[in-house]
C-alpha cells in the first residue's frame, strides 16, 4: 500500500504522499491483479506494507482484507502482519484486524526521540508510540517496533534511550536498522548539498553493537542481521525470503519470487494503475534464475541470519556444495574471521556481521 500522508526524506520506498483520493482506484487495481491468479493461493503468511496501510479507512481496510484473504487464504496458524504508522492507531481500525485475522503489527516507530523525529520528518511523538503500543497490545500481542539508528547528530547516549524505551514497552520483535542517504531521496540532496552528513563509522559500528549488547541482555534473540525477537516471535514471513522459499506479490514496485522466476512491478503507482486498469500486465522486469544464481541467493539470504546455514542441508537442497560455489571468497572471508564454519554451519562472526553488506558481491558474482 503505497500511500502516505508525507514522503519522510530519508525515504527510498514506493510512495505516493497527499493522494489518498487514488486508494479505492488503487484497491480496484489491486483485486484485479489478484485475480490473475485465477484460483485461490493458500499461504503461511501474509504482509500488507507500504507505504502506510494505515491510511486507508475502515471500509477501505475491510475490502482490501476481503481482497487479499479471498486469493491469499491464510493457513491455520498463519502470520498475518500489518504495518501501521503509530498516530493512525485506533479502536476501529484494530477492530477491523482483529475481525480479518491480523494478528501481527509492524509499528513504525523509529525513535523516541524528539530532535530525532523531527529529523526523520516523522509525524508522531514518543507519548504516540506508547499510546499506539498500549492499545494494540489490548488485542493484539505480536508487535515489532521499526528503529533507526545512524541519524546526523546522534549520540551513543541517545540511541541507548531509544533502545531502553523500547525494551520497556515489551514488544515481541524490534528490528533496528543504519541509516542510509539512498539516491533519489530528500536526504541525499541535502547530503550533496552540505547540509547533512553521515556519522562517523566508528560511531555507526558502537550505536549496532550497543543494539546487539542491550537487546540480548533483555533476552531478545538476534536471529538476522537487523531483526531481534522474542523466543518464538520470529518474522515467519521474512524467513521465508531468508531460506530462498517462493512468495507472492501486488502493488506497485512489489516483487514476487514463484517457481524460479522473479518479476518486479513497475515503481510508479500511476504507471502501476494506468496498466492494470488497462487489464496489462504491470510487471516492469522479470528473470528466471539458473541453478546456481539461486543457489548463490539462497546463500547470501541464509548468510544473513545469525545461525547461517548447514552446508549439508545446503547441498542436498540446491546441488551446490558451498565451499565449492563460493571458493575462494570464502577462504578469504575465513582467514579474515569475518565468517567461520562450526559444526558445519557457515556464519558471519561479530566482525563479519558489521560489515555483512560488503560480502554478498562477491559471494553473488559466479567466478569467470
Amino acid at each position: 500500500m503505497p500511500f502516505c500522508a508525507h514522503r519522510c526524506g530519508y525515504c527510498n520506498f514506493t510512495v505516493i504522499a497527499g493522494r489518498s483520493d487514488l486508494i479505492d482506484k488503487y484497491l480496484t487495481a489491486i483485486e484485479r491483479e489478484l485475480s490473475w491468479l485465477e484460483t485461490p493461493r493458500p499461504v503461511d503468511t501474509i504482509y500488507v506494507g507500504g507505504g502506510t496501510p494505515s491510511q486507508l479507512s475502515k471500509s477501505q481496510l475491510i475490502r482490501l482484507f476481503n481482497g487479499v484473504l479471498t486469493w491469499f487464504p491464510l493457513r491455520r496458524s498463519g502470520e498475518f502482519s500489518v504495518e501501521v504508522n503509530p498516530v493512525d492507531v485506533n479502536d476501529e481500525m484494530l477492530d477491523v484486524f482483529i475481525e480479518f485475522g491480523v494478528n501481527r503489527v509492524s509499528l513504525g516507530s523509529q525513535t523516541f526521540q524528539p530532535a530525532k523525529l523531527e529529523l526523520l520528518e516523522r509525524d508522531h511523538t514518543s507519548d504516540t508510540i506508547v499510546d499506539a503500543v498500549q492499545l494494540i497490545q489490548a488485542g493484539i500481542k505480536n508487535i515489532s517496533l521499526d528503529l533507526i539508528f545512524g541519524v546526523p547528530g546522534e549520540t551513543i547516549e541517545c540511541w541507548s534511550d531509544d533502545l531502553a524505551q523500547a525494551i520497556r514497552l515489551a514488544p515481541r520483535h524490534i528490528s533496528t536498522y543504519g541509516l542510509t542517504f539512498e539516491r533519489g531521496t530528500q536526504f541525499w540532496n541535502r547530503r550533496l548539498h552540505g547540509e547533512l552528513s553521515p556519522i562517523d563509522e566508528q560511531l555507526d559500528r558502537e550505536l549496532y553493537e550497543l543494539a546487539i549488547d542491550s537487546l540480548q541482555a533483555h533476552k531478545f534473540e538476534h536471529y538476522e542481521v537487523s531483526n531481534f525477537a522474542q523466543p518464538s516471535y520470529r518474522c515467519r514471513h521474512n524467513e521465508v525470503y531468508w531460506s530462498g522459499r517462493g512468495y507472492y506479490a501486488a502493488g506497485p514496485g512489489a516483487a514476487r519470487y514463484v517457481n524460479g522466476r522473479r518479476e518486479t512491478n513497475h515503481r510508479s503507482v500511476s504507471t502501476y494503475l494506468k496498466r492494470i486498469l488497462q487489464g496489462q500486465s504491470a510487471v516492469y522486469e522479470y528473470e528466471e534464475l539458473s541453478a546456481e544464481q539461486a543457489a548463490r541467493e539462497r546463500l547470501v539470504f541464509g548468510l544473513r541470519r545469525l545461525e547461517g546455514i548447514d552446508a549439508s542441508e545446503f547441498e542436498q537442497q540446491t546441488g551446490y556444495a558451498p565451499d565449492r560455489l563460493i571458493a575462494p571468497a570464502l577462504e578469504q572471508f575465513l582467514n579474515l574471521r569475518l565468517l567461520e564454519i562450526v559444526d558445519n554451519q557457515i556464519r558471519l562472526t561479530r566482525e563479519g556481521l558489521m560489515v555483512s553488506d560488503s560480502l554478498w558481491p562477491d559471494f553473488l558474482q559466479a567466478e569467470k
